[in-house]
């Protein structure tokens, strides 16, 4: 299958390897992880946060490994409200299920370490992907250097503003482990520069609220040079409020992900960028993992902790050849 990288130059790419923390709690769970024997039916899930359109490029990279797994049935979890309480019960009803081994994105990764420390010593394996919980006894970290990623937008948003000026930052949770390294990459790649940051603005991903957020931030700020889209739905939701307020062009935007509409404000120009993940590879090699894992297989375990899957800048350039791979991806014509 091909991978969403599309077909980035060397320069465009984030690093695949890194020093990632294998996880900080350094205790033994209370009881040995779940396995069972070679050939033996083993029941894993693969969680999202939220229900965007980002992750049903995941689930189809979760369906690609079905054939190849060892011995196993994976269900894909999808939360409708994308907060973490809503996550917790349907992973726990997984449980109560027979599920012993869990591929999660955390809403809250502080606030959930300890349930999910509390998961793993009951002998689930947890591994996260898209979004971290490094603090946790999760076993491996799946997913993009979003430190890294926040440092190409950053980048992006320079190009894009070569004279500097006021811009606004738009997340459905700040407080995610991806959402403040996206953040924290971004404010380190506008260190120095005339750029200036008025503030992150929240809609626990409610979609609408993530439109109404970019619209007043227009309004209160005549002069706002930019917005950007931490989360994958904020660049569709922030082309629209700038469409509205007639300032396409005028407002630059710079965002995340490969929802259609951030694909098409790219190629239309009115999006100067967007930075993209490869949560097929998430999904496929989330599963892949656990069911390795859940069959005694420890090998394709990162020494760190760690296995970071590059991400790419999309612009004018390159957004009609990646989004041909990307409709393969989803199986579109």
């Amino acid at each position: 299958m091909l991978m969403l990288a599309g077909c980035a130059t060397q320069n465009s790419n984030t690093s695949s390897t890194g020093s990632g923390s294998s996880g900080s709690s350094s205790s033994a769970p209370a009881v040995a992880p779940k396995t069972v024997p070679a050939g033996t039916k083993a029941k894993i899930a693969f969680v999202t946060n939220n229900s965007s359109d980002y992750w049903t490029i995941a689930q189809r990279g979760v369906d690609a490994a079905r054939p190849g797994l060892k011995d196993a049935d994976v269900d894909f979890i999808m939360p409708g409200e994308g907060s973490a309480a809503q996550q917790k019960t349907m992973v726990e009803d997984e449980v109560t299920k027979g599920v012993i081994g869990i591929a999660i994105s955390p809403v809250d990764p502080a606030n959930q370490t300890d349930w999910i420390n509390s998961l793993v010593d009951r002998g689930i394996t947890v591994v996260t992907q898209d979004s971290d919980a490094p603090a946790s006894k999760r076993i491996c970290y799946i997913g993009t250097d979003n430190h890294a990623a926040g440092l190409q937008a950053g980048e992006e948003i320079k190009k894009a503003l070569p004279q500097g000026g006021k811009i606004m930052l738009f997340v459905g949770k700040s407080d995610a482990q991806n959402a403040k390294d996206r953040i924290d990459g971004v404010t380190d790649a506008l260190k120095g520069s005339n750029i200036t940051i008025l503030g992150t603005r929240t809609d626990d991903t409610d979609h609408a609220r993530a439109k109404a957020n970019a619209a007043d931030a227009l309004t209160s700020n005549p002069d706002m040079a930019a917005e950007v889209g931490i989360w994958s739905y904020n660049g569709p939701a922030i082309l629209s409020a700038v469409k509205d307020a007639n300032k396409v062009g005028k407002v630059k935007i710079v965002c995340f992900d490969e929802e259609d509409d951030t694909l098409a404000g790219v190629k239309s120009g009115a999006i100067s960028a967007t930075i993209v993940q490869q949560p097929y590879k998430f999904g496929e090699d989330g599963v892949k993992l656990l069911d390795a894992i859940v069959h005694g297989d420890k090998s394709g375990v990162p020494a760190n902790g760690t296995d970071f899957v590059p991400t790419q800048v999309i612009n004018q350039a390159n957004v009609d050849a990646f989004k041909t791979n990307l409709d393969k991806l989803r199986g579109r014509k």
